[in-house]
C-alpha cells in the first residue's frame, strides 16, 4: 500500500472513530411519575408507563438520549417555560389556552373522560347526574375545566372538590363515600382501581374522546424537536409499534 493510500485509510478510520464517539443529543422530558399507567415508578423504583415507553422508543428512532425529569403536575408547564426540560410527556390534551403558549406533537393516544362512582351506586349514570353531587378533580386538569364549564350552564351545579392531581386519593375517597364521583381518563381510572382493588366503576359513555400529545416550547427549537418526534411517531404508527405498546399497557389499541 502506498503512503498516500495509507494516509487515506488512516483518515477514514479516524473519521469513522470520531463519528462513533460523537455523543447523541440528550433531550430532557418532564413527567409526573405518579400518574399510572402513563408515568409512574414501579416496585423497583424504575420510571415506567405508557408515555415513558412511547417516548423511549421515539428517542431510539430519532437518535436522542432521553432523560426524564419527574415533576409535579402543578408546576409542569412553568418548568417547561423556564427550560428545566425540553418536552412534556404526561398524557397532555390540547386546549385553546395551551395552544396559544405551547407547540404540540402529533397524537399518540386517544382516550376519553368518563364518570367514576362507587361500585354500589345506582343513581349516577353520566355527567348530568352529577348535579348537586360532590365530585373530586385535579387542580388545573382538563377534567376540572370540563366540570367548571358545565357548572356555568347548568343548575343545580356540581360541587367540585379540588385535589393536587392525585387520582388514587380521589378514588379512595369515592370508595369510602367521601366523594360521590370523579371525572377522569377511563384508562387511568380503570388501571388504578384494579391495582388498588377499589370498589369503583365507570358509568355511562365517555363524555369526550381526547387525543394525547407531547408538548414543547413554542419557539424554533421546540418546533424542530416536535418535527423529529412526529417523524418517529409516524414510523411507529406505520409499523404497528404504537399499537403494540397500547395493547401492552391497556389491552386494546387506543392509538386511533
Amino acid at each position: 500500500m502506498t503512503p498516500f493510500k495509507t494516509l487515506l485509510v488512516a483518515a477514514a478510520l479516524a473519521a469513522a472513530g470520531a463519528a462513533r464517539a460523537a455523543p447523541k443529543q440528550t433531550i430532557t422530558v418532564g413527567t409526573e411519575g405518579t400518574y399510572a399507567p402513563f408515568t409512574f415508578f414501579d416496585e423497583h423504583h424504575a420510571l415506567t408507563g405508557y408515555d415513558v415507553a412511547v417516548m423511549g422508543e421515539v428517542g431510539k428512532r430519532a437518535g436522542f438520549e432521553v432523560r426524564f425529569v419527574p415533576t409535579p403536575w402543578d408546576s409542569m408547564f412553568l418548568a417547561l417555560e423556564s427550560r428545566k426540560f425540553d418536552l412534556i410527556a404526561n398524557q397532555i390534551a390540547k386546549t385553546p389556552a395551551r395552544e396559544k403558549k405551547y407547540a404540540f406533537t402529533d397524537d399518540y393516544l386517544v382516550s376519553g373522560a368518563q364518570v367514576i362512582v362507587r361500585g354500589d351506586r345506582q343513581d349516577i349514570h353520566g355527567i348530568d347526574d352529577l348535579r348537586g353531587k360532590k365530585v373530586g378533580t385535579g387542580v388545573g386538569s382538563n377534567y376540572s375545566k370540563f366540570l367548571e364549564d358545565y357548572d356555568k350552564t347548568h343548575s343545580p351545579q356540581i360541587e367540585i372538590k379540588y385535589y393536587e392531581g392525585n387520582l388514587p386519593v380521589v378514588l379512595q375517597d369515592i370508595a369510602a363515600g367521601r366523594l360521590d364521583a370523579t371525572l377522569n381518563d377511563r384508562l387511568t381510572a380503570g388501571y388504578n382501581a384494579k391495582q388498588m382493588k377499589l370498589d369503583v366503576k365507570l358509568v355511562g359513555q365517555p363524555v369526550e374522546l381526547v387525543p394525547s400529545h407531547f408538548v414543547v416550547r413554542k419557539d424554533a427549537a421546540g418546533e424542530a424537536l416536535a418535527k423529529k418526534v412526529d417523524q418517529a411517531l409516524a414510523a411507529m404508527k406505520k409499523d404497528g409499534t404504537l399499537s403494540r405498546l397500547s395493547r401492552t399497557w391497556f389491552g386494546a389499541d387506543y392509538t386511533q
